[in-house]
């Protein structure tokens, strides 16, 4: 019964990351898909308006969607792929070390 229990649970686990990751690669095409229309589209309009190719297209109206967008993409990878650059492992260890000996000393001065 308890190994039953432990597998589903696993099993419930598992699925749960596969529809985030599944929800990453989705949200990754749509964000290439429409930064490819967005900046063909800003290209075209600002070279209809006499600026040469090389002038719209390194517009930063051509890319600020783009760049933007971006950085809600990283953060969304970071979050499915579990990395967490600012408050990893390491981190939590040195501040539970921290705490531990904080309070360590604090006992100390009773005793």
């Amino acid at each position: 019964m308890g190994q039953s229990l432990d597998r589903r649970s696993k099993q419930a686990r598992a699925k749960k990351q596969v529809e985030r990751l599944k929800g990453f690669y989705i949200h990754l095409t749509v964000f290439v898909l429409v930064n490819i229309m967005v900046m063909t589209g800003a290209v075209i309009g600002n070279m209809n308006n006499g600026e040469s190719f090389t002038e719209a297209f390194f517009n930063f109206g051509t890319f600020s969607t783009f760049f933007f967008w971006g950085i809600g993409v990283v953060f969304h990878g970071f979050k499915v792929f579990s990395y967490n650059p600012f408050f990893g492992k390491k981190w939590e260890e040195r501040q539970i070390q921290k705490y531990m000996e904080a309070d360590k000393n604090e006992m100390k001065k009773y005793f």
